[in-house]
């Protein structure tokens, strides 16, 4: 995408575009000294967000835009509630914690919602799956270990139900689970011979359990939704939802934060506790996300404040203009083909796939555009809207 040698020299897993403090993006252009957008957004918040969005959110842009590659899979996860983490970070740092600490919960007090949206086929586990259907899928691979887990969530198959297995198989002594897991491995790769109904769950959790031996969080996984997402196709983790993701390529839009509590899967720290009071088990199953469809536009709305992503394309038949308006900022990320950015004074900025435009709240409005017969995609993130339930 971004016309480099493959592979690269080193390991590139995200490319971010936006003003989060840890790697904020560099704007060029109008002859001026290349700065952060962190420095120039931070020079005249007025301008560059204006007025609302800079007092809503403290003068920070409030979301980052993301390319993930995902190679092999990432740690199962979960985001806190703004309330949660403003709790948590205020906790932390009355206790002194340093805030790039490997056991810190919460390096900054906001939520953190986000929303991926395929590019390539995209792989992921996300959300609890229905406890029925977990039960069923539990009975499809049971062992006589496993066969009082089972029964747990059978007697009670709902977020109460699935708090208490959870939280059982999550806490298990480590003995415990180095007795259960080769068994349900061996089920599972029965179940993958054998054609069953729940083929691509039990293929999962063998990777997981092949590349992370005695880990809870690969029994996790059997209560976690399998998703398989095709280009343009998205899915909105909000608070309290725990999520994985396992191969592909996307673009990711999130609010401006840090917080993470981790399940497993990784050897970075994993406070069981917290992660409790995060977690929602009663959150409705995760579903695939195709937005709106406007005129060669599809908005991917949800309850976010803190971000909107929509896709714009052109095909070879239509190579009209798209007007980008907001009384926010905006970014701009060509992930295929050229694009051509027009002001409103005729200034015109080249774009092309794996580069990003900055928009000001305080410019007027910028048109898109390609070259007649030429394909092209752009993503676009502005502050969100608040969607009415």
């Amino acid at each position: 995408m971004l016309g480099k040698p493959v592979p690269a020299p080193h390991p590139e897993a995200e490319l971010w575009v936006g003003a989060h403090p840890g790697d904020p993006a560099t704007v060029v252009g109008d002859d001026a000294e290349p700065r952060t957008l962190l420095d120039l957004i931070a020079a005249d918040p007025q301008q560059q967000l204006g007025a609302a969005c800079a007092e809503r959110w403290q003068g920070k842009l409030p979301f980052l835009l993301k390319i993930l590659a995902v190679e092999e899979p990432l740690s199962m996860q979960a985001h806190p509630s703004a309330d949660q983490a403003a709790n948590g970070w205020a906790r932390e740092e009355a206790a002194g914690i340093p805030r790039d600490a490997p056991n810190r919960n919460y390096p900054d007090p906001t939520a953190k919602p986000e929303l991926v949206c395929a590019l390539s086929e995209f792989h992921a586990l996300a959300g609890f799956r229905d406890p029925q259907r977990t039960v069923e899928l539990l009975r499809a691979i049971e062992t006589p270990g496993m066969a009082r887990y089972t029964e747990l969530l059978a007697a009670q198959p709902d977020a109460d139900g699935l708090r208490a297995l959870f939280t059982t198989w999550i806490t298990l002594p480590q003995s415990a689970l180095d007795a259960l897991l080769p068994e349900v491995l061996d089920a599972c790769v029965w179940h993958v011979k054998e054609r069953g109904s729940y083929d691509r769950e039990c293929r999962t959790v063998l990777e997981l359990g092949e590349r992370h031996p005695g880990d809870a969080a690969v029994l996790a996984a059997l209560l976690l939704n399998r998703m398989t997402l095709r280009p343009g196709e998205g899915i909105y983790l909000p608070a309290g939802n725990p999520h994985l993701y396992l191969n592909g390529t996307a673009v990711e839009v999130l609010a401006n934060s840090d917080n993470i509590l981790r399940c497993g899967l990784t050897p970075k720290h994993v406070d069981v506790p917290e992660l409790l009071q995060v977690l929602n088990f009663g959150v409705p199953s995760a579903t695939v996300l195709c937005g709106d469809a406007e005129e060669r536009k599809v908005v991917y709305r949800t309850d976010a404040e803190e971000f909107e992503l929509s896709r714009v394309y052109w095909d070879e038949t239509d190579p009209a203009p798209v007007e980008l308006d907001s009384t926010g900022p905006q970014v701009v990320l060509c992930t295929h083909g050229q694009l051509w950015a027009v002001s409103h004074n005729g200034q015109s900025l080249s774009l092309r796939q794996g580069e990003a435009l900055w928009i000001p709240a305080g410019d007027p409005a910028v048109r898109l555009h390609v070259d007649d017969g030429r394909q092209a995609t752009a993503f676009r993130a502005t502050p969100g809207r608040v969607v009415e339930s």
